[in-house]
């Protein structure tokens, strides 16, 4: 299991942690998805390394920034 913290903007709401989740869990491998909404950071556990654009397009799809 990999896990990787990403800097995600512009959340400021439980709306917000729950599109983020949402849109990266359907990616193929990710296991989990923690969101601290205070800081941004994004925590993703994997099976294997995520192609960083595909996490970036999951992001943008939720309305958001990967920082």
């Amino acid at each position: 299991m990999i896990t990787t913290t990403y800097s995600v903007t512009g959340m400021t709401c439980d709306h917000c942690v729950r599109a983020v989740t949402t849109e990266l869990v359907q990616l193929p491998g990710v296991r989990s998805v923690d969101v601290d909404l205070a800081s941004g950071a994004v925590t993703v556990a994997s099976e294997g390394p995520l192609d960083v654009e595909s996490v970036r397009a999951a992001i943008d799809e939720a309305g958001y920034t990967l920082g």
